[in-house]
């Protein structure tokens, strides 16, 4: 082992003692006896950094990984900076996890490690959307919550995003609060997995009736998808989340031809069917594509692992299914939301709309048209969160996007919201 540097020696020599499983020990020593060094230098070599948008890397042994013992870590610093800025009331979290392998596992560690510190969890019992969870964090008044997720990466991944009590994934101030809590554990001693089983609620199945309720709300055109109800909608999850929820959000809007393409309507971590699972990959929406074919489709839509971002493809003059881009989409979205509520003479003078800086004007340029207020944030949905929470009470949120596929009809949410967007286009479609 001749090529790793004394620090990175130390780490590993940390790992090897009792303080971790004898799993973990195990294959650090098979690593170690098969002269790995590429794999031993890159895993033990840095901390996996606790980053503005939380962790997100490989799973596997060390600290350069996703595993137990870095998940464990960020929850415990993220329970101590919650504790330590909310001494006289009951803390609460809402944990939610994809379909990404080992995420159901982590979730069930990150809902262990809050409960150990007194702190109530409320934990889905089932894997649902990011969306989802942003959603449970406003209606349960948490103090914050986590997402188990990689989003869109390759099947190696996963991730842990942290959200405040608005349902926004953590900005300024407290994302850096946050990162000093959780560098200042130095130990696996310091991090509690011991759970208070009372502390931790599920969350079931009625809680979907719930969001999909409240999106319901939302809709803008119900006359016109009762005469347009057998539109023909293909949609698929990429072995995601959105299974769970985006066929009864469909249905409960009163689309009534939903056609799943079922070779990837399974969650399934491992992707199967695809190289990465990404709507805005034609790859990853090909599947969908060619079903559309087959049953005449006149939409075809597909969500990623974790139902936050969704791809589009529409008929072309050919009759042939062309993919839109996420600035097409959005300014499909917008134009939808903003002519609608111009017919029925809803448009308010403190209406406004949101896109990021990277985002195409041509949705400005629409806002302008009807003289509503178009912001741009930095990239990152969580700056448009973020706006929607700092204008509440002020002015009001129409819709919201970003080219790279991930938008917001209403202010339900604080995140980018693939469910609510699915049912969105399939209403302007209609």
């Amino acid at each position: 082992m001749k090529n790793i540097d004394s620090a990175t020696q130390e780490r590993i020599k940390q790992w090897l003692s009792d303080e971790y499983d004898q799993e973990t020990i195990e294959k650090i020593k098979a690593l170690q006896n098969a002269n790995n060094e590429n794999e031993l230098i890159d895993a033990f070599y840095k901390d996996l950094a606790f980053g503005t948008g939380g962790l997100r890397g490989v799973m596997g042994i060390g600290p350069n990984r996703i595993n137990k013992y870095t998940v464990g870590k960020a929850t415990q610093g993220l329970a101590n900076f919650l504790l330590n800025n909310n001494t006289n009331e009951e803390v609460r979290v809402a944990v939610s996890y994809d379909s990404r392998n080992n995420s159901k596992e982590f979730a069930k560690l990150v809902a262990n490690v809050f409960s150990a510190n007194n702190i109530k969890v409320f934990l889905f019992n089932e894997l649902r959307p990011t969306p989802m969870l942003s959603f449970a964090i406003r209606h349960f008044r948490c103090h914050s919550g986590v997402m188990l997720t990689a989003s869109h990466n390759p099947k190696e991944y996963n991730g842990y995003k942290a959200y405040w009590n608005d349902g926004c994934q953590l900005v300024a101030p407290q994302d850096q609060q946050v990162i000093d809590e959780v560098n200042k554990i130095k130990s696996v001693k310091d991090i509690k997995f011991t759970p208070i089983a009372s502390n931790i609620t599920l969350v079931d199945e009625k809680f979907d009736a719930i969001y999909i309720e409240a999106n319901k709300k939302l809709s803008l055109s119900p006359k016109e998808i009762a005469h347009q109800k057998d539109l023909k909608i293909v949609y698929s999850s990429i072995h995601g989340t959105g299974i769970s929820i985006v066929p009864a959000m469909l249905k409960s809007w009163g689309f009534n031809q939903v056609h799943l393409v079922e070779e990837q309507a399974t969650p399934d971590g491992n992707f199967p069917t695809v190289k990465y699972p990404n709507p805005e990959e034609e790859d990853a929406m090909q599947m969908a594509i060619n079903k559309g074919a087959q049953v005449d489709a006149d939409i075809v839509m597909a969500t990623d692992p974790d139902a936050d971002r969704v791809g589009l493809a529409v008929k072309n003059s050919n009759g042939a299914f062309q993919l839109l881009n996420g600035n097409q989409i959005g300014s499909l979205l917008t134009h939808y939301i903003l002519s609608v509520k111009h017919d029925l003479k809803d448009l308010k003078p403190n209406d406004y709309i949101v896109l990021t800086i990277v985002t195409s004007n041509l949705i400005a340029d629409i806002a302008k048209n009807f003289n509503v207020k178009a912001y741009h944030t930095l990239t990152g949905f969580k700056y448009i969160g973020n706006l929607i929470t700092s204008l509440l009470g002020k002015e009001q949120f129409l819709v919201g996007g970003e080219e790279s596929y991930g938008y917001l009809v209403g202010d339900l949410v604080r995140d980018k919201d693939a469910v609510n967007s699915c049912a969105f286009i399939a209403e302007m479609a209609a």
